[in-house]
């Protein structure tokens, strides 16, 4: 009978690891999965006997959730694999959160990110310049929608201008009128040129400490409105003293200050060395970018990228003891230890790679190798099953 029990414990037990072999086979295509080892132990009838006391073998299904996949380019920038340690954060609809390495994520009817096997990504929601995990805003879920969303018109409300003033103009006869442009938005996002006109005015102070003064005029081309005029005074060395800012305000629109502190009188040619401007027209929202980081930033069709979440990245002390959910999907326990969560690239973390996917880490070949001994050991232990029940056919035939 001990014989026959040993051979059970042994089909049982290598069973066990062509069911896990299966397990491996059957998701070998799977995104980020991480092959299952089968490990093997000894189990002994009678502890501290000295004398043979076979028990057989038990098995347990290793993971190997440490093992790094190959990274597959792709062609949809919201495909994302993770290039060392760390899982993403990811919920269901219920709310209830995972980890996961199955990066395969593209929106859904609503704009938000979800995978093949229906996880919802989440991640730090910094629109508008708040910062990542404030305000609870690990909570929302990463929402991209290529439909309806787009950036929303900004009126102009400061700008940075530099000009240089040829200092020859103070001592010329037929003095020139440099002028410049620059574009502005009001408050629909209708974009304004204004145009900056510089008029050397006249030299005051003493003949030691000369003050050059020249008037600006402001013009809006686009509605043919003046805007006003200011004076800008430079010393002997050209240096701007007073004038900065600008300051006019745009029809159906705000009030600017254009910082020209930076504007010279030197003797040279007139130039503009900086002309810029904040505000925005309306525009659509014509995709994402991620970096390595976990940084997501919207693109929009006038060419400017706002910030939109980071994705951080999990990982857990004990990454093999994890508990595996369906979908390729994982939750901690008291042997996994806690869930820690931080950017990717610090902190032993891996980095984020964008328009890629992390591939099954089975490889087939070691699988059908690994099949063909489960498959002969079975065997093996059934003929020891069979001589077993044969010395027990010899026993129930024994006549006295």
């Amino acid at each position: 009978m001990s014989l026959m029990g040993t051979a059970v414990s042994g089909m049982m037990a290598n069973s066990n690891w062509l069911s896990n072999i299966s397990q491996n086979v059957s998701n070998a295509s799977t995104t980020g999965y991480k092959d299952i080892d089968t490990e093997f132990s000894t189990v002994v009838d009678q502890v501290g006997n000295s004398s043979s006391a076979a028990g057989g073998v038990t098995t347990t299904a290793a993971a190997m959730n440490t093992q790094q996949g190959s990274i597959v380019g792709t062609t949809t920038s919201t495909d994302l694999a993770i290039k060392g340690d760390g899982y993403f954060i990811v919920s269901d609809a219920a709310g209830d959160i995972y980890l996961t390495r199955n990066g395969s994520f593209t929106p859904d009817s609503e704009g938000n990110l979800v995978n093949s096997a229906g996880y919802y990504l989440m991640g730090y929601d910094v629109q508008g310049g708040q910062a990542a995990g404030t305000s609870n805003s690990l909570a929302g879920l990463v929402k991209v929608n290529t439909t309806s969303s787009g950036e929303a018109a900004t009126a102009t409300s400061s700008g940075t201008l530099a000009v240089n003033l040829p200092s020859s103009d103070a001592t010329a006869a037929d003095p020139t009128t440099p002028d410049t442009s620059l574009v502005v938005y009001d408050n629909l996002g209708a974009a304004h040129t204004i145009d900056l006109t510089y008029t050397y005015t006249s030299t005051t102070g003493t003949s030691s400490d000369p003050v050059y003064n020249w008037t600006v005029s402001m013009n809006d081309e686009t509605d043919d409105v003046s805007l006003g005029t200011s004076t800008l005074s430079f010393n002997s060395s050209g240096d701007l003293t007073s004038g900065s800012p600008l300051t006019f305000t745009v029809p159906n629109g705000g009030s600017v200050s254009l910082d020209v502190s930076n504007t010279t009188q030197l003797a040279s040619s007139f130039a503009v060395n900086q002309a810029t401007a904040n505000g925005n027209a309306p525009s659509s929202l014509t995709g994402v970018t991620i970096s390595a980081d976990g940084t997501l930033d919207f693109q929009y069709s006038n060419g400017v990228s706002s910030p939109g979440y980071d994705i951080p990245l999990a990982t857990v002390a004990s990454e093999d003891n994890l508990t595996s959910i369906n979908g390729n999907a994982f939750q901690a326990n008291q042997n996994s230890g806690t869930v820690r969560v931080g950017t990717a690239g610090t902190g032993g973390l891996g980095t984020v790679a964008s328009s890629s996917l992390e591939d099954s880490t089975v490889d087939l070949a070691t699988e059908l190798t690994n099949m063909i001994q489960a498959q002969s050991a079975y065997q093996a232990n059934s003929k020891v099953f069979q001589s077993g029940a044969d010395l027990l056919d010899i026993l129930n035939n024994l006549k006295s």
